[in-house]
């Protein structure tokens, strides 16, 4: 194994990563650890990277396999697996997962800087199993009973008063399959057993209540998900990659920058169907991703 360097960000979400050379295949014992430090720390910080489309989607594969860029966005021309992360295309200035609207999410999301803002342009990754342990206990106990319909059904990155033509036509295309998938509230991650608060932008309402009881149910409970404690502040600089657990982490991307050009690339790995407490699996509801995503074992 090449050497492996591991120092924390914070106590309870984020690591900076440095031994490895990225543009090389990693060999299994290299890939083993990697996992495992993602799994303990939630978010891995890697500077000084040297990797184009194909060298980003190799070293996520060595992980196991990719999803397509996105169940409805379109991809970087002749990559299908990577996302273009453009503020010319959106900015996705809101607390979420990604791709939880589908029945077996991302289990992680690479993100590679290639244009970064003079200033601002932050991503915030936050440890929603830090948010569950901060749960007094009565509000745990009805967590671990509840359900969440996530959905596509609007777009995230554009607040409604905002549209325009061009805008609309983007939350046309993020909606032209409409997703619809029940989640555990609290979803256990299938490598350490750890509870983490399964919620975010797209969980629009609690299974068996009503939409405003709903709102204001996911509120609180995302409200100890973005504790400050709770959360990495990530500056992007150049030649950066950023590998986090979406399985137990929600993530924004701060519009701070003033309009500046902010372009990241986006890769993602293919997840398992998450499960509760109970032992249940999701379900859905409406909308077949299996276009987009393998069901990881």
């Amino acid at each position: 194994m090449s050497e492996l360097r591991i120092t924390k960000i914070t106590s309870r979400i984020g690591a900076k990563v440095s031994g490895p050379d990225l543009s090389r295949p990693l060999d299994e014992a290299t890939v083993t650890a990697l996992g495992a430090a993602l799994a303990e720390h939630k978010a891995l910080v890697f500077d000084d990277v040297h990797l184009d489309d194909e060298g980003q989607q190799a070293f996520v594969r060595a992980f196991g396999d990719l999803t397509t860029a996105h169940p409805t966005v379109g991809a970087v021309d002749g990559a299908p697996n990577v996302l273009p992360v453009d503020s010319e295309r959106g900015r996705a200035n809101h607390w979420h997962t990604d791709v939880t609207f589908v029945l077996n999410p991302p289990q992680a999301t690479s993100l590679r800087s290639l244009t970064i803002p003079p200033y601002g342009g932050e991503t915030l990754i936050a440890s929603s199993a830090g948010a569950y342990r901060d749960l007094p206990e009565p509000l745990r106990r009805l967590a671990d009973g509840l359900w969440a319909e996530h959905t596509n059904d609007y777009d995230y990155a554009v607040a409604d008063e905002d549209i325009d033509a061009e805008k609309a036509a983007h939350r046309a295309r993020f909606t032209s399959i409409r997703y619809r998938t029940a989640h555990p509230v609290v979803r256990v991650h299938p490598l350490t057993g750890e509870r983490g608060l399964f919620v975010g932008g797209f969980a629009q309402r609690i299974v068996g209540l009503s939409r405003g009881e709903s709102r204001k149910l996911l509120e609180l409970l995302q409200s100890y998900v973005t504790r400050p404690e709770n959360v990495l502040r990530h500056r992007w600089s150049e030649n950066q990659l950023v590998l986090f657990d979406n399985r137990i982490t929600q993530h924004y991307a701060v519009d701070n920058y003033d309009g500046r050009p902010r372009r990241l690339h986006r890769v993602t790995l293919a997840g398992p169907v998450p499960v509760g407490i109970e032992g249940k699996e999701s379900y859905s509801i409406e909308g077949d991703a299996s276009h987009y995503t393998p069901v990881a074992a």
